[in-house]
């Protein structure tokens, strides 16, 4: 691991399919403290190891203290850049292994990942390590201000109880609804790199990793996510997931709306908010409890205020974090 210096006691290695169930506890201790909201299984987990543009071997690191993970560190880049090269990392320590230095070495062995991938991946674009928490967690932002990370973003949290009434709403003559279909993939990708051209942070998606982790992600719900239809142009679209650990931790079957966009010459026709009113209705009749989202609280398109008007409201506030490189 490089000139890391770890903890004495602490085994550091690259995280393996094989390490997933210790993961999995790992961050249910995690969330037994931090309260973000979060809940993994050991699939869901595999699901991460399995994107090809993750090194492994080179990007994750698994902190063991007597056959237990009490800590995990993941960096990871994009294939392109628009604006900045953004190296997103993430990582946490077990709560009753906090305050012994144990973050302080994650936090340095992600920088220094970090900043061997953006040399070997955007060495002539201009880079920086993003990480993201929730706002109430302290700990986290003492440790991240005191490597010089500076504020930079903020999102929201956002739930809906699915027991209100669903504002009805009409798309305009010649638009209609249709439930996702696989035939439509393709041009869907195309349609979200459109939409998501001038949205913060968002680079575009290649057909691999659109696979791994929209359409073909195994939280995927085809039968809940639908696109407005322009003929044979998709105008708008909503796509919908299902954590099954969260169901499982908190009980709730919630529907978490994944990506909302709409192409730029349809904006201002109100086609996002009738394909949301869509999916609701929907999730009632499919039995979910709960719909939620993120957004970003300073979303060009004014996405939080769509948000709002069905119902929506603020559960939790989450910060990203910046450290140029």
């Amino acid at each position: 691991m490089g000139t890391i210096t770890w903890p004495e006691g602490l085994d550091a290695r690259p995280i393996d399919k094989g390490d997933a169930e210790a993961w999995a506890e790992l961050l249910a201790a995690r969330e037994k403290v931090d309260q973000e909201g979060e809940n993994y299984d050991a699939d869901d987990l595999i699901e991460e190891l399995e994107d090809a543009q993750l090194d492994t071997a080179r990007d994750t690191v698994g902190l063991w203290a007597g056959g237990r993970m009490i800590g995990y560190g993941k960096v990871y880049a994009s294939s392109s850049v628009v604006d900045v090269a953004r190296i997103r990392t993430e990582g946490t320590v077990h709560p009753q292994w906090r305050r012994q230095g144990v973050g302080t070495a994650l936090l340095r062995w992600l920088i220094q990942r970090a900043g061997e991938v953006h040399t070997g991946k955007h060495p002539d674009t201009k880079g920086e390590i993003n990480t993201a928490t929730i706002s109430t967690n302290v700990g986290a932002d003492r440790l991240l201000r005191t490597f010089g990370f500076e504020e930079c973003r903020y999102f929201f949290d956002m739930k809906r109880p699915l027991d209100s009434v669903v504002p009805e709403t009409e798309l305009a003559d010649g638009l209609r609804l249709a439930q996702f279909d696989p035939a439509m993939n393709e041009d869907l990708r195309v349609t979200h790199n459109e939409a998501f051209r001038d949205h913060w942070g968002s680079t575009p998606r290649d057909p691999e990793s659109w696979q791994n982790w929209v359409t073909g992600s195994r939280a995927f719900r085809r039968g809940q996510s639908y696109v407005v239809l322009d003929g044979d142009t998709i105008a708008a679209y909503v796509l919908c997931y299902e954590w099954v650990a969260d169901t499982e931790a908190t009980g709730i079957k919630e529907l978490y709306i994944g990506q909302v966009g709409t192409r730029r010459n349809y904006r201002g026709r109100g086609l996002a908010r009738a394909t949301l009113a869509k999916v609701l209705t929907e999730a009632v009749q499919a039995g979910f409890q709960r719909a939620g989202l993120g957004v970003d609280a300073d979303n060009p398109t004014g996405a939080l205020g769509l948000y709002e008007g069905l119902g929506f409201a603020i559960h939790s506030k989450w910060i990203t974090y910046r450290l140029p490189l």
